[in-house]
């Protein structure tokens, strides 16, 4: 009660300031000279009383200011015209009857606006102030309260403050549609589990039954089996489909960087911290924060981790205010966890805290059945990229895609047919064309040539499965164009 009261006061105190800060009284000047909002809004404005002089007040005051102002002497005519829905302010007398001074009646149609349109922005307008039926009329969900009589100058501040609320609240809901287009837009660059091994049926089985949980999920497997994308799908199907899925490489942050993007800095913290930034557990809260590499992380920082986790709250560096976070968390590593664990290198407790459910996935040479549908997803989506839609995959090529061990897993699949695609000179892939095994050009030299150490270093390179050929020119230390050059110039074809 308490709570609401101050809303209350705090409301009246911030339209006092509007008619301060505007000069309402027209002292000075006129009073559509002095107001800050004289264009007109394109907005519905409703107002339902029984007097038809308010109404006939309330329209010449407001149509300078709104698109449409729409005026009922009788609230039962609110469903008919089905009005409810659409309007950005109704202002709502509280009685109706001759001779009637409860407000009831005013409290029940707010209670019916509000289950039809729960975002409705609705003003109380009553001629006896009583701060209980204010309170009342706001903790049922009213946004503000005018006494009658009231002055255009109060009563026009008070509605345009109501329009600009709702106006505020449709943009932050806008905002959030779009956020879960963007978040939609996003996830569809990674593909769903593409598999008909039986290898991966344990895992499917895990993905259905574990994600409509917030269950700590760890998922273990060789680099590019496709751990982020089981993760993904735990996601989809979880009940936090609709918020961020937010991919943290802890294996890629420094020991100085972790705190800072994984909790979030104030302004000031430390030198090159200009801003106040957010961290990770931030922007995930409320989705799924997946923590990829998590068995690379060092044994301090994994103290601060299982901190987090186990209270569920972070602190900015910089700050000594905890802020809650609620997210669901998966993690993933390559790494021998467990055998760490048992070691002293990776701590206990962090394990028991991030493996309520334990998924495995199988490599590749563990689901060759996959190996030809995964080549041609790949195949189709380099197809388009690179503009050669005619290529195709041979029967012989296919042979040899099944035949070969696929070190590097998914990933390096990924990066073969990308690669074959690049350098393809017809409309079939031949096996040469994916450099599978080992071909006469991985042999390396003994020399110390110049020549030869740039070609066995892209040869290395190339083999490690990167996703792109622009992570094998960032390996090798040159641009893209030049290295194509440099796999002509030494036949890496």
């Amino acid at each position: 009660m308490n709570n609401i009261i101050k809303i209350v006061s705090f409301w009246y105190y911030y339209l006092s300031q509007i008619e301060t800060n505007y000069n309402l009284s027209g002292k000075s000047h006129s009073f559509q000279n002095r107001m800050s909002y004289a264009q007109i809004n394109n907005a519905r404005i409703l107002v339902v009383d029984d007097d038809r002089a308010i109404l006939e007040t309330s329209r010449m005051i407001l149509k300078k200011y709104f698109t449409e102002v729409i005026t009922l002497e009788k609230p039962d005519r609110l469903e008919e015209l089905d009005l409810i829905r659409d309007t950005d302010v109704i202002i709502l007398d509280m009685n109706f009857k001759p001779g009637a001074t409860s407000g009831e009646e005013g409290i029940e149609w707010l209670k019916r606006i509000l289950k039809t349109n729960p975002g409705a922005h609705i003003l109380m307008d009553t001629a006896y102030g009583d701060i209980e039926l204010a309170v009342k009329a706001i903790k049922l969900g009213a946004i503000d309260f005018l006494v009658k009589p009231w002055t255009k100058e109060k009563f026009l501040a008070t509605v345009m403050a109501t329009y600009r609320l709702s106006k505020a609240q449709k943009q932050v809901k806008n905002l959030k549609n779009r956020q879960k287009v963007l978040i939609h837009d996003l996830d569809k660059e990674y593909p769903e589990l593409i598999t008909y091994s039986k290898s991966m049926k344990p895992v499917l089985q895990a993905v259905q039954k574990v994600a409509p949980t917030d269950a700590n999920v760890i998922i273990l497997g060789e680099n590019g089996t496709g751990k982020e994308l089981v993760a993904r799908s735990i996601h989809r199907e979880s009940l936090r489909k609709e918020e961020p899925f937010i991919s943290v490489d802890l294996g890629s942050l420094s020991e100085t960087l972790f705190e800072s993007e994984l909790f979030g800095h104030t302004k000031g913290a430390f030198t090159d911290a200009h801003d106040e930034k957010p961290g990770r557990f931030e922007i995930a809260s409320g989705g799924t924060l997946f923590l990829d590499e998590i068995g690379n992380l060092l044994p301090a920082l994994q103290s601060k981790l299982l901190s987090v986790i186990q209270n569920r709250e972070v602190t900015r560096v910089g700050s000594n205010e905890s802020i809650p976070v609620d997210i669901r968390l998966i993690s993933a590593t390559n790494k021998p966890i467990h055998q760490m664990a048992d070691k002293g290198e990776f701590r206990q407790d962090l394990l028991y805290r991030i493996n309520t459910v334990e998924i495995q996935v199988p490599s590749l040479r563990e689901r060759k059945e996959d190996i030809i549908e995964l080549a041609n997803y790949y195949l189709k989506i380099y197809k388009q990229k690179y503009n050669k839609t005619k290529l195709e995959i041979g029967n012989e090529t296919y042979k040899s895609l099944r035949e070969y061990n696929w070190p590097g897993n998914i990933r390096e699949l990924d990066h073969a047919v990308e690669r074959a695609v690049i350098m393809s000179e017809g409309t079939l892939l031949r096996p040469e064309d994916f450099m599978l095994g080992q071909t006469s050009w991985e042999q390396q030299p003994e020399t110390m040539r110049i020549d030869d150490i740039e070609r066995t270093a892209i040869i290395k390179a190339m083999k490690k499965g990167y996703k792109n050929m622009k992570q094998v020119a960032e390996e090798v230390g040159l641009s893209r164009s030049t290295l194509f050059r440099k796999i002509k110039k030494y036949g890496l074809r």
